[in-house]
Parts: structure tokens; sequence; C-alpha cells
């Protein structure tokens, strides 16, 4: 019995989320067809940090106002609770959420498939100085998304909090058997012997990628006894017109490391931020992007809201940096965020009640912070990180941990 438990945990370890950066450059395979967003010097702009600051704001309650620009989808059946917007397909509301979990890295593998119809994006630090994401589809389905990779000790929030099914490319042994041991275990789906459609390969000469279809999930949920119940999703109000007061902001750049940076370039024809991708290592004043696009759809990713929610990260079971980083980032009680709509920046606060509650955003006034009608990504970053005004509308973050 030692001997099998031994060579599971090997399993599970060969499974995880990646090389580290010492053995792995991410260099790329393909030539970029896009370069077309290259930031100045940032150091040269502004020397001295500057913190974002509360800006007055329109008091708006959503929980008792009868304003017409403040939206509550849950008195609505066809108005999808996730994004504030009527779906087409109203069988997709009566089921759980679907989280998956897709890579960024290594560079050389993108661009990804299907982030263009997810609810709900939240992109967070993986470990050795780059970022996963974990994608919501509700409203939406694609009938490809991925590369699916590895889970995170923060996926357990997300699966929890929107009471979602989870669908990843199995995980560190120690991460792997918190999800099996935890209440959302019946929830759990990966790739098996007869999984494929939906979970399917492709590209099995080279890359080998794992790809879900979530329009044909509910017949192989179904087949292997996993409950797809439509859920209350309640938490999230959006408006049409952002609160008042917001501090320009059109260029938003969020560095994680070397390796990991990104940018946010506000499109106020579409009303949408456009995502920006690393093409290389850079320092700071080397930065160089290019469009960040779904390769289902060939079109770049973009998004109504931006959130940038600040949150303690901890090594769960080392006190250092290492080979197998895992992070244990606490997402209960409360905490400083960032909220970023039509071009406006706004200083609010976030919070939950314990690990199954909904997030709640806050306005400084104490009234809840309505979302645009779309699609929201969530970066998180360290309660260190720094915040920089780099011009009037150009912010720049700055991932730290303590």
């Amino acid at each position: 019995m030692q001997a099998v438990n031994f060579l599971l945990a090997l399993f599970f370890y060969a499974c995880s989320s990646g090389t580290p950066l010492q053995t792995e450059k991410f260099q790329e395979t393909q030539t970029p067809t896009k370069t077309n967003v290259q930031p100045t010097a940032y150091a040269s702009e502004s020397a001295t940090p500057v913190p974002v600051t509360a800006a007055p704001t329109q008091r708006i309650n959503s929980h008792t106002t009868s304003s017409p620009t403040i939206e509550t989808p849950g008195s609505d059946a066809n108005i999808n609770p996730l994004t504030g917007l009527e779906v087409e397909k109203l069988d997709n509301l009566n089921r759980r959420p679907i989280a998956v979990k897709v890579q960024l890295f290594p560079r050389g593998q993108r661009p990804p498939w299907g982030i263009s119809s997810a609810d709900i994006v939240y992109d967070y630090y993986q470990n050795n100085g780059v970022t996963r994401l974990t994608a919501i589809f509700y409203g939406e389905d694609a009938q490809r998304i991925g590369p699916i990779r590895s889970a995170r000790l923060f996926d357990l929030n997300i699966i929890k909090m929107y009471k979602s099914l989870f669908i990843f490319g199995l995980a560190d042994w120690r991460i792997y058997q918190k999800l099996l041991k935890s209440v959302v275990s019946d929830r759990l789906v990966v790739e098996k012997y007869g999984s494929c459609p939906p979970l399917c390969r492709i590209e099995p000469e080279s890359y080998n990628h794992l790809m879900v279809d979530t329009s044909t999930l509910e017949e192989y949920l179904s087949d292997i006894g996993i409950s797809n119940d439509k859920q209350n999703l309640d938490g999230m109000v959006f408006s049409e017109i952002p609160p008042e007061n917001g501090i320009p902001a059109e260029d938003i750049t969020i560095r994680i490391s070397h390796s990991a940076y990104s940018r946010w370039v506000y499109d106020p024809e579409t009303g949408y931020y456009q995502r920006y991708q690393d093409t290389q290592e850079a320092a700071p004043q080397e930065e160089v992007y290019e469009p960040l696009v779904d390769q289902l759809i060939g079109e770049q990713i973009s998004s109504s809201n931006v959130i940038i929610l600040f949150l303690a990260h901890k090594y769960a079971y080392q006190t250092e940096a290492g080979d197998n980083e895992v992070f244990n980032i606490r997402f209960s009680g409360e905490g400083e965020a960032v909220a970023i709509r039509d071009g406006l920046l706004f200083q609010i606060s976030w919070s939950r009640g314990d690990t199954d509650a909904p997030l709640i955003l806050t306005m400084p006034d104490g009234f809840t912070y309505p979302y645009k009608p779309g699609k929201t990504w969530f970066q998180l970053l360290g309660k260190t990180s720094s915040k920089e005004k780099l011009s009037e509308n150009r912010w720049r973050f700055e991932f730290k941990v303590p």
C-alpha cells in the first residue's frame, strides 16, 4: 500500500502546474503576428508612485433603491446573474456554472481557446513567476475551451463561491487530495477513459492539449452521476451608468514578473477593455505586448469590467520559493480592490463572510459597487502590490508578496 501511495504521489506531482522558470524559458515556437502596443519607459514618466485615492461617488444602494439604473438579475428569469445580460439560450441558466482551468504559459502555446465565451475570468499567480486562468462559463457555451491544466488551492474558493462544476487537469498531489476531501468533491471533472466527448485531446502529435466542449457536457455529467441543477447565484448588481467622479483609466498595466505582464486598453467605441499580453521576458522598461486572442474565434479578448483584488498570498507548504511553489491565497474577510469600467477607475473594497459566501464589492460610501453589464476579469495581486499613476489616464500595478 505504501508503494501505491508513493506512485500516486509521483503521478499527481507530474501533472501539476508546470516547469519552473529555471528550466523553462518560455521561448516562442512561432513568431507573434501582432505587436502593436509598446509602452515607453515607465521610470521616466513617474519617479514617485501615486496612490489610488478615493473619489466622491454617486450614492447607489443596490439592495433598497428603486433607481432604474440598477439591475438585479435574479428578478428576471432570462438575465444571466453573472453578466446582467439577457441570454440567447435560456436552458444555460438551468444548470451550474462551469469553471475551467486554462493555461497562459508557456507563451509558445498561446493563444487559448474559448475564453471570450466566459462570463467571469480569474487571472492569478500560480507559481514560479507566471499566472493561470480559471474561467467561468454559464450564459454561453464554447465548443473548445483550453488548454486545460492543473488546479490550485485558490480554485476551491471559486468552486464554492459560484457553486460551479470544476474541469481541470489534476494537480499537485497535496492540492488534489484537498479537493477530493472537500465539499466540492462531487463536482470535480477530470479526464479519464470514456470522457471524450466532452473532454478530448487535440494535436496529439505535438502539444497534446486537453479541451472541453461545454455544449456536450450535460449528457456526460448525467452518465457519471454528477448533479448539474440550477443554483442561486444572486449577489452581483449591474448598472449601465458608472458611479460619478471616477478617475480616468484607459490604459492599465499589470506586471507579475519578468515573464508575466499584461495590459488592458480601453476602446471607447465598443466600451470594452482590450487585453494585451507579454511576448518576451522583459525588464519593466522593455515590456512588449501583443493582443491576447481567442484562438476559437480569432478575435482579441475583451471585458466590460476589470477588477483588481488585493489578497494575502502565503506559501502553503514551504517558507520560501522553490521548484514546487504552492500558494494559499486568502479570500475571506475584507480588503482593498480597484474597479475599472468605462475608462474610469474606482477605489473600492471587497468582502466575503466565509468560503461559501459571494464576493461583495463596496464603494467608499458603503454602498454596493455596480458592475457594468457584460463580462468581468478579476486580477489577483498581493496585499503589498504597488499602484502607480503614470499619466492622466494610465495606471500600473506590480505584483508583490511580503
